[in-house]
């Protein structure tokens, strides 16, 4: 057929060749005539809750409300707007010729334009053109492109598109800013009154302006609704109702419920509206909790609080507030959430599990708590006292600074690291060796975004371990989520932990159970509908910044209170300034149940109900559960198997007693300088008993420096008289009956007995510490002074 046209085609003349030409070239002018997108605006950023409540939006770059097209119009503003401006929209193709005839034949007569006849779609062209001067000539090119819009589009996509951009006064620009800003709610929640002053504006947007055309602004409106009225489209009651609501007066505020997610929404979604994951009435009642909080911290001098909860489940973030409604002398437009700040005690239950889950730690094991000085690094617990040992859960639940110091020099600041960098904590990016064993205490930055990811992603990989039958999951820290239909990629099954395993978790969750409560819910354990929340506190140095993480079952809740300015205030602490906030939000949240045990990843075990270790023939025992692997834990080294004479007063041996008098007798006993402060604290621990002097003894009596330590550097301080101070040096033995003798560079200073404790006063420079028994055991260290 094609060939038979083309042969047919050199037949004619030149004349009708030219014709055609000239016809294939219009009809491709007018095909393409219609630019593609019809609006070339810039839109606002609009976010909305996961039930579609408006959250927030950024006004648009050229200084207008325009949020982006309406999908569809609402059935009361749509019948509103073809009543006032085009009844018979659904019957042209983009031109009414009899609206036009009328409209011309009466501007003529009057010698002016007092009647317009536009269709919709002759508006949505002009809208489109705008800043087109208006002329009979314009007039044709609105034609053509109307008829060309209702061949590319649906007679309601063009109705979006008018309503998406018709102009509504001042720089309210679409029905969907309008709605907000006139009435205050969305636009399928008008009036029959409201959807009837908002379509009469297009076409005159000066009467909207407040105490101003008020009249004839109420004269329109009523008209229109009569209009309706006689068409049927309302009833009787509806119409007498709708006549009596008042106009809308000021404009209102558009919502602003997470400013700062709407930032976020800039930068990932610019000039798009997007549904989120947030819940719009948890949001609400959290902004009212973080504003009560503001108020009462303010007058400690403390303005900026962040929250962030997620479900756990989904990583979908349910409430993000990234700063309190403080001033911008305040910092309020910082987003905190994503800022990076001093991690303090949070990442203690990282390292606690890692230990765990390598078989190095046992949940109830004794852990050191005594003076400690490493490479010149002198950390201190936050009570500044110092308990001897302590149950590593028990120190976790307490946040003990020592113990958690002397844990990480046992496991590794370089194995550490690596368990973090699994956890993508991604703003501890520098060499371990720039953090060093600070690395536990607030060495390292991290953000609020980062950390409860982190602790969402161990609560995830329990919950999915427990139901999968002992599965994991390859991608189990994922990125939290905001944006809604937007499902995470988890990985594929495995049985292989990404991180550490189940029952390492549970563990540690278990001992954050026990983290004090704020106060006013201290009693908790003994309520039935108290909250079991695993959650851990931080404070950085200086009170710069309180933390506060808290997880159950289904949610995870992360607070941070302090300055983002980076001014510390000495009333900052996790515990008094974020737990309550922590302990606020978690009550918003619907309940839930507390993590299942993972028993495939758990083993019952006998422990040493004293240490924690396991259990030896000499220990005194109780069953625990564990991880599986834990059964390489090492055994308890702090019992042993003593001799005793019939007294019990007395060690003997079989030199000064007969074997049949000799009593066995398992001891607990700790070193001299755990022992020195163990002892303050648990008013049962024993002593080994001393020798029966007609006894000879080869055992060696222990002698250890508590203060200084080895290398420690000491700075002397001068009272208010300018005269320099002595510091006091300390020691500790396994005999408390023996004295000690003291010497400072082979000098005698002085003796001690029972308590060993020796004032020193020393020139500046390198010193030589010697402590000597009544044994003859000596040690001796190497210390520093300076002035």
């Amino acid at each position: 057929m094609i060939r038979k046209f083309v042969l047919n085609l050199k037949k004619w003349s030149k004349k009708k060749k030219a014709g055609f030409v000239c016809l294939v070239f219009l009809l491709a002018a007018y095909y393409f005539c219609l630019p593609s997108p019809l609006f070339s605006s810039s839109y606002s950023t609009v976010i909305d809750s996961n039930d579609g409540q408006l959250l927030g939006a950024q006004i648009a770059s050229d200084g207008q409300w325009r949020f982006p097209e309406l999908d569809s119009v609402p059935y009361k503003f749509k019948q509103s707007i073809l009543a006032y401006e085009d009844d018979y929209f659904y019957y042209h193709w983009g031109i009414n010729p009899i609206s036009t005839a009328k409209a011309f034949l009466t501007n003529l007569k009057k010698g002016k334009t007092v009647r317009g006849g536009s269709t919709l779609t002759q508006q949505t062209i002009r809208l489109a053109r705008n800043g087109q001067k208006r002329s009979y000539y314009e007039k044709l090119i609105e034609g053509i492109l109307a008829t060309r819009l209702e061949f590319r589009y649906s007679k309601d996509k063009i109705l979006s598109l008018y309503a998406s951009h018709a102009p509504f006064g001042g720089n309210v620009v679409g029905l969907d800013v309008a709605a907000w800003r006139y009435f205050g709610t969305s636009p399928d929640q008008l009036s029959w009154a409201e959807s009837a002053v908002l379509a009469v504006l297009p076409n005159s947007p000066r009467l909207i302006y407040p105490g101003k055309n008020q009249d004839l602004l109420l004269q329109k409106r009523n008209n229109l609704l009569y209009k309706l009225y006689i068409k049927n489209i309302i009833d009787q009651s509806t119409y007498e109702l709708a006549l009596i609501e008042p106009l809308p007066q000021k404009p209102h505020d558009l919502p602003q419920m997470a400013p700062h997610l709407l930032q976020l929404a800039i930068q990932k979604n610019n000039q798009q509206r997007t549904t989120t994951t947030i819940d719009y009435n948890i949001q609400q009642r959290a902004n009212n909790i973080v504003e009560n909080y503001y108020n009462i911290y303010k007058q400690s001098e403390i303005y900026n609080i962040a929250v962030i909860v997620i479900d756990i489940e989904t990583r979908n973030i349910v409430t993000y507030i990234g700063n309190s409604p403080t001033t911008s002398a305040h910092q309020k437009d910082v987003d905190i959430i994503r800022a990076p700040r001093s991690t303090g005690s949070i990442l203690k239950p990282f390292l606690y599990g890692a230990m765990l889950d390598d078989a190095e730690l046992l949940p109830g094991m004794l852990v050191a708590d005594i003076p400690t000085v490493i490479s010149g690094y002198k950390p201190e617990n936050f009570n500044m006292a110092y308990e001897g040992a302590v149950p590593a859960n028990e120190a976790l639940a307490r946040s003990l600074n020592i113990p958690f110091v002397l844990m990480l020099q046992d496991y590794g600041v370089y194995r550490f690291y690596d368990q973090l960098q699994k956890l993508k904590l991604k703003n501890i990016n520098k060499h371990p060796n720039h953090y060093g064993l600070s690395l536990i205490l607030g060495g390292a930055e991290s953000s609020l975004w980062d950390l409860t990811q982190a602790y969402a992603g161990w609560a995830s990989t329990l919950n999915y371990y427990t139901a999968h039958q002992g599965k994991y999951r390859t991608k189990e820290i994922q990125s939290l989520n905001w944006t809604l239909n937007n499902s995470l990629d988890f990985g594929s099954e495995t049985n292989e932990k990404s991180t550490v395993s189940a029952g390492s978790i549970w563990n540690t969750f278990q001992a954050l159970t026990q983290v004090n409560r704020p106060e006013g819910d201290e009693a908790w354990q003994y309520y039935d509908s108290a909250l079991k929340i695993a959650w851990k506190t931080g404070t950085s140095f200086g009170g710069r910044d309180a933390w506060a993480i808290g997880v159950d079952k289904k949610y995870t809740v992360a607070i941070w209170v302090g300055n983002a300015t980076g001014e510390g205030r000495p009333s900052i602490s996790g515990v008094r300034m974020a737990g309550p906030v922590l302990f606020d939000i978690f009550k918003l949240l619907p309940k839930s149940s507390w993590f299942e045990s993972p028993l495939d990843d758990m083993v019952e075990t006998e422990v040493c109900a004293v240490s924690g270790y396991i259990a030896t023939s000499q220990c005194p025992i109780k069953k625990v559960l564990i991880p599986f692997r834990q059964k390489k834990a090492t055994i308890c080294p702090y019992h042993q198997l003593v001799h005793l004479d019939s007294s019990e007063q007395y060690r003997v041996n079989s030199q000064c007693e007969k074997v049949s008098n000799i009593i066995n007798k398992s001891w607990f006993v700790l070193p001299p300088s755990m022992a020195y402060y163990y002892r303050k604290y648990h008013g049962d621990y024993k002593d080994l008993p001393p020798f029966r002097s007609d006894c000879n003894s080869n055992a060696n009596n222990s002698l250890e420096f508590i203060y200084p330590k080895h290398g420690a550097t000491i700075y002397l301080t001068k009272d208010f008289f300018s005269k320099v101070q002595p510091f006091v040096a300390k020691a500790a033995t396994n005999n408390p009956d023996k004295s000690i003798f003291w010497y400072i560079d082979d000098v005698f200073i002085g003796s001690t007995s029972v308590f060993h404790e020796q004032p020193i006063l020393a020139n500046s420079g390198k010193h030589l510490l010697t402590i000597v028994d009544t044994e003859g055991n000596s040690k001796t260290i190497e210390f520093y002074i300076e002035e």
